[in-house]
C-alpha cells in the first residue's frame, strides 16, 4: 500500500488525540463555538471513511501498516473492512454531533475545554479499537477507552457518586482488559502472529487451549459490554454528563465487547461452547435489562437499562451465528446507535430545560418542546420497531433467524419477543410520560433548546426513517459487507421489508407491539412490584461489588501488616529463602542436579588463596561482634581479588581491592558512628536458621555455577566484543570498553546508586554525631503533654 494512505488511515485514530491536545486552547479562544469547531475533526474523519464504502463493499478491504517494533514482529496495523468501517462511521458520525451538543450543553462550564478534550480522546480510543488489526494495538486502544471513560464518568469529581461510578467502571472493565491481554498473548504464542486478520488461517477451535482462550475473550467482552453479571457498572456510569452517556451507550465503549465478539467469531465461533455461552448470557442480559428499565423513574437510568438489554440482544444474535442472525445483529447495531443517541440527547434537553429527569414529575412538554417531542417520537418509533424504520427491519431479521421447528430456536424466539416487548414498553414511557398530558410546575420554566442541542437528536431520529427507505443501498453497501466479516464467509444482501399480513413475521411483530403496550399500560404496577421485590431481596450486584472491594481492601491490609511489618531481619530471611527456592527448584525439576566437577591440581600459591578464603569464612562465622564480622568479611573480597590476579585480570583485581577496602572502611565508619558494633545477641535458634539459610543459598549458587560450566559455551557475545571493541569503541581493553561504551548508561546508573548511598550514609553519620540542643528551662511542653500533666495532677 502507498505510504501516504497508510499514514492517512493511521491518522483516523490519531487525529482525535491531537485535537484533544488543542481543545482547551480552542475553547479559550472561541468559547461557546468550540464544540462546532472541534466537531470538524470527526466530521472530516467521517467523510474520509465514507470514501471506502464502495471499495469495501466490492470486496476490497484496506490494510495499513506502519513499522512499530519490527524486531518483535509488531507493526501499527489497521484494517478497514465491512465490520470496522460500519463501527467507525457510527463513531465518527455520531461523535460529530455529540461534540456540537457538548458545546451547547456545557456552555459556561469552567472546565468545558477539558471535557471536550476528554471526549475527543474517548473518540480516538474507540476509533483505534475498531480499526486496529494488531492485537497489541487493539489492547492499547481497549485500555484507552477504559481510562478515558473513567475521566468522563468522574468528570464532576466533586460528587462522591461520580467518583465511585468512575472507579467502578475502571475496575470492572480494567480487569476485563487484563483478560484480553492474556488471550492476545496466548493466541500469538499458538499462531505466531499478532494480526487479527490472520487468525482464521489457524484452527484455534481444535486446540486444547481453546476453552481458556474462549473464557478470556468472553470475560473481556462481557465486562466491557455490561453482560450479566458484570452489568452493574453501566447504570452507575450515568453520573457522567449526558453527552457522555449518549456517546457511551450508542456507538462507543459498551459496543467494544460486541465488536470483539463479532471480530473473533470467524476464528473462535461456531462451537457449542461459544453458542451456548453467548445465547445464554445474552438472553439473560436482555431480560434483566428490560425488567430493570421498568423499575426506574429517572429517564437516563431507564435508557441505561435498555442499553444493557440491547447489548444482550446483540450478543445473543452473534451467538446464534446464522447468516440471518448476523445480518440482524448488524442492522440492530445501526438502528440502536441512532435511536439511543437521539433519546439520550433528548433526555439531556429535558433535564437542561426543565431541571429534572424524573418521569413522575414531568408532563405536557409537547407544546413547549415541540421539536424535541418530534425527535423523540421518531426515535421511539424506531426503538419499538414500527415500519418502515430501520428498527423494524432489524426486528424482522432477528425473528426470521429463529423461525424453526426445533424447540431451542423457538425458546430463544420467545426470549426475543419478551425482551423487545419490555424495551417497547420502556420506550413508550420515555415518550408519553414527559410529553403527553397537561403541563405541570417544574424546577425551571421550560423552553425549546438551542440549535446546538437539537441538531443531533433531530438528525439521528430522521436518519432512522430515511434508512428504512434505503434498504437496498444500506444492505448492499454496509450490512452485507459487515455481516460477511462476522460470518467469515460471503453473505448476500437480502433485506426486503415486508408488511404481508399473512406472514408469520408480521404477526410476531404485532405480538411484540401488543405486549409492549400492555407493559406500558401496567407500568406503575410493574414498577411497584419490582421495587418491593428489590427491597425484599435487599441485595444487588452493585452491593456485591462494594462488598468485594471492601473485602479486597481488608485482605490488602492484612497482607500488608503480615509482610510489611518493619522488621528488617525477617525481610532478609524471606528474601534469601525465595532466592534459594528460585535457584534450587528449577535446577531440581528441569533436568536434575549437575554432576560434581573433576578434581584439579592446584599450585601451592593457589592453595594459599583457598586457605585464605577458608580462614575468612571461619572468622566471619566465629565473630561475636558485628564490627569484627565486617572486618573478617573483607578477607573474602581479598581472596577473590587474588583469584582475578592469578587468572590474568589485574585490572579487575585492582578494582576488587579498591571496592573491598572502601566497603570495609565505610561499613566500619557507619557501624561505629551509629553504635551498631555491639555483640551479636541472637538466640541459638536464630543462628541455626540464618546459618542453614546461608548454607542453602551458598550450595544453590555453587550448584548453579556447576550447571553453567558444564553446559556448552556460547561465545557469540565474546566474539562480538572482541570484534567491535577496537573497531567501534576504539579501545583494546575489552572490560573497560564494555563498562564505558557498550554499557555506559548502566555504569552511570551504578555510579549514581553508589553516590546516592554515600550521601545517605553521610546524612546518617552527621545525624548521629550531631549533639542535641538542651531544652530551654522555660520552654512550654507540647499541648498534649501539658494536658496529661494536668490530668495527672488532678488525679
Amino acid at each position: 500500500m502507498d505510504l501516504s494512505l497508510d499514514i492517512a488511515v493511521a491518522a483516523v485514530a490519531i487525529a482525535p488525540f491531537v485535537a484533544a491536545l488543542l481543545a482547551p486552547s480552542v475553547h479559550r479562544a472561541f468559547g461557546a463555538l468550540s464544540g462546532w469547531i472541534l466537531a470538524l475533526v470527526p466530521a472530516l474523519i467521517f467523510v474520509f471513511l465514507s470514501s471506502f464504502i464502495a471499495p469495501v463493499a466490492s470486496g476490497q478491504p484496506v490494510a495499513a501498516n506502519l513499522d512499530w517494533a519490527p524486531v518483535h514482529g509488531l507493526g501499527l496495523s489497521f484494517l478497514i473492512d465491512g465490520l470496522s468501517l460500519t463501527f467507525a462511521l457510527m463513531i465518527s458520525g455520531i461523535g460529530t454531533f455529540i461534540l456540537i451538543y457538548s458545546g451547547a450543553y456545557l456552555k459556561g462550564h469552567p472546565h468545558q475545554g477539558r471535557f471536550l478534550s476528554f471526549m475527543l480522546m474517548f473518540m480516538g480510543a474507540m476509533l483505534g479499537l475498531v480499526l486496529a488489526d494488531g492485537m497489541v494495538a487493539l489492547y492499547a486502544f481497549w485500555e484507552l477507552t477504559t481510562v478515558t471513560s473513567f475521566l468522563l464518568i468522574g468528570f464532576d469529581h466533586t460528587r462522591q457518586v461520580a467518583r465511585r461510578a468512575a472507579i467502578q467502571a475502571l475496575v470492572v472493565t480494567g480487569i476485563g482488559g487484563l483478560a484480553l491481554l492474556a488471550a492476545a498473548i496466548l493466541m500469538q504464542r499458538l499462531t505466531g502472529s499478532w494480526e487479527l486478520s490472520g487468525l482464521e488461517a489457524f484452527d484455534l477451535r481444535a486446540h486444547a487451549a481453546y476453552p481458556v482462550m474462549l473464557v478470556l475473550i468472553l470475560f473481556a467482552a462481557f465486562t466491557k459490554s455490561a453482560q450479566l453479571p458484570f452489568h452493574f457498572w453501566l447504570p452507575n456510569a450515568m453520573e457522567a454528563p449526558t453527552p457522555v452517556s449518549a456517546f457511551l451507550h450508542s456507538a462507543t465503549m459498551v459496543q467494544g465487547g460486541v465488536y470483539l465478539l463479532a471480530r473473533l467469531n470467524p476464528a473462535l465461533g461456531g462451537t457449542p461452547m461459544w453458542s451456548t455461552a453467548l445465547v445464554a448470557f445474552g438472553g439473560a442480559t436482555l431480560i434483566w435489562g428490560g425488567i430493570a428499565a421498568l423499575r426506574q423513574t429517572d429517564l437516563k437510568q431507564m435508557l441505561a437499562q435498555t442499553t444493557i438489554a440491547s447489548l444482550g440482544l446483540l450478543v445473543l444474535l452473534i451467538g446464534i451465528g446464522t447468516e440471518t442472525a448476523i445480518t440482524a445483529a448488524v442492522l440492530y447495531f445501526a438502528a440502536h446507535a441512532l435511536y439511543k443517541a437521539a433519546l439520550f440527547l433528548v433526555v439531556g434537553i429535558i433535564d437542561h430545560e426543565t431541571g429534572t429527569r424524573d418521569i413522575t414529575a414531568l408532563s405536557g412538554l409537547r407544546d413547549t418542546l415541540t421539536v424535541t417531542f418530534i425527535a423523540t417520537v421518531l426515535a421511539v418509533v424506531s426503538m419499538v420497531g414500527l415500519p418502515p424504520l430501520i428498527g423494524y427491519l432489524a426486528k424482522e431479521e432477528m425473528y426470521a433467524a429463529l423461525l424453526a421447528d426445533a424447540w431451542q430456536p423457538l425458546l430463544v424466539l420467545g426470549v426475543l419477543i419478551i425482551g423487545n416487548a419490555l424495551l417497547a414498553g420502556a420506550a413508550l414511557a420515555v415518550l408519553i410520560k414527559p410529553f403527553m398530558g397537561t403541563l405541570v410546575p417544574l424546577p425551571k420554566e421550560p423552553h425549546e433548546a438551542s440549535i446546538g442541542l437539537l441538531a443531533g437528536p433531530a438528525l439521528f431520529a430522521v436518519l432512522g426513517i430515511v434508512a428504512g427507505f434505503m434498504t437496498s443501498w444500506i444492505g448492499a453497501m454496509l450490512v452485507a459487507p459487515a455481516a460477511s466479516v462476522i460470518a467469515g464467509a460471503g453473505i448476500e444482501d437480502h433485506l426486503a421489508p415486508s408488511l404481508d399480513p399473512l406472514a408469520p413475521l408480521f404477526w410476531l411483530s404485532v405480538l411484540t407491539w401488543l405486549l409492549g403496550g400492555l407493559v406500558y399500560w401496567k407500568l406503575d404496577i410493574i414498577r411497584t412490584v419490582l421495587r418491593r421485590g428489590q427491597i425484599a431481596v435487599g441485595w444487588s450486584f452493585d452491593k456485591g461489588f462494594d462488598a468485594l472491594m471492601f473485602g479486597l481492601i481488608r485482605l490488602a491490609g492484612a497482607v500488608t501488616r503480615t509482610w510489611h511489618h518493619g522488621q528488617l531481619e525477617l525481610y532478609l530471611v524471606v528474601l534469601f529463602l525465595m532466592f534459594a527456592l528460585a535457584i534450587v527448584v528449577p535446577l531440581w525439576s528441569l533436568g536434575g542436579l549437575p554432576a560434581l566437577p573433576e578434581a584439579v591440581e592446584l599450585t601451592f600459591y593457589e592453595w594459599g588463596v583457598v586457605l585464605i578464603a577458608i580462614i575468612g569464612i571461619a572468622t566471619v562465622v566465629a565473630a561475636r561482634t558485628r564490627l569484627f564480622a565486617i572486618l573478617a568479611l573483607g578477607i573474602q573480597g581479598f581472596a577473590v581479588a587474588l583469584l582475578y590476579l592469578l587468572f590474568g585480570a589485574p585490572d579487575l583485581s585492582f578494582t576488587q581491592f579498591m571496592v573491598e577496602i572502601l566497603s570495609v572502611v565505610i561499613l566500619t565508619l557507619v557501624m561505629t558512628r551509629l553504635r551498631l558494633d555491639r555483640q551479636d545477641l541472637r538466640q541459638f535458634e536464630d543462628l541455626v536458621r540464618d546459618g542453614g539459610l546461608a548454607l542453602i543459598c551458598g550450595l544453590g549458587v555453587t550448584t548453579l555455577l556447576f550447571a553453567v560450566i558444564q553446559g556448552a559455551l556460547d561465545s557469540r557475545l565474546s566474539d562480538f566484543f572482541n570484534a567491535n571493541s577496537a573497531a567501534v569503541a576504539h579501545g583494546r581493553n575489552i572490560v573497560n570498553v564494555i563498562l564505558v561504551d557498550f554499557r555506559g548508561l548502566d555504569t552511570l546508573g551504578e555510579i549514581s546508586v553508589v553516590m546516592t548511598a554515600g550521601i545517605a550514609i553521610l546524612a546518617l553519620i552527621r545525624g548521629a554525631s550531631k549533639p542535641r540542643a538542651p531544652a530551654a528551662p522555660d520552654a512550654s511542653p507540647p499541648r498534649g503533654r501539658r494536658s496529661r500533666s494536668r490530668a495527672e495532677a488532678v488525679t
